[in-house]
């Protein structure tokens, strides 16, 4: 194999590992939802092509307010879905959509559009 060869077939390796990386391997560290006056802490997510952010940080047993706005018009993202709390919620577009959740122990809760290609978590504390 020429040394030309070599360094392409190095280059393109290593672009793979990168983008392995980035993409599914890199820890989010997430947002820390806000504590308001009113005892919630809120958190405000934009849905466009995803969930930004889609990693938020609350501490458990505090009840929590987040609020969706989408700037869509995608079939996927006009619903989301939080399994763990048997909730969802329809996301008009343009408008901005609050639901309100208590994770009561610490862990991991997963939120999804209804077709389970745009994700997010919520990570209680």
């Amino acid at each position: 194999m020429t040394p030309d060869k070599i360094l392409v077939l190095l280059g393109g390796a290593g672009t793979i590992a990168f983008i392995v990386w980035f993409f599914w391997l890199a820890k989010k560290e997430g947002v820390k939802a806000g504590l308001t006056p009113s005892g919630y802490q809120e958190a405000m997510i934009l849905v466009k092509g995803g969930y930004t952010p889609d990693v938020i940080r609350v501490e458990a047993g505090t009840p929590v307010r987040l609020k969706f706005r989408r700037e869509e018009t995608s079939s996927c993202s006009e619903m989301v879905v939080f399994p763990d709390f048997q909730k969802s919620a329809q996301l008009p577009s343009g408008e901005v959509v609050v639901m309100e959740l208590l994770p009561k122990t610490k862990g991991t809760y997963a939120f999804q559009c209804q077709m389970g290609m745009l994700h997010g978590k919520l990570i209680a504390e």
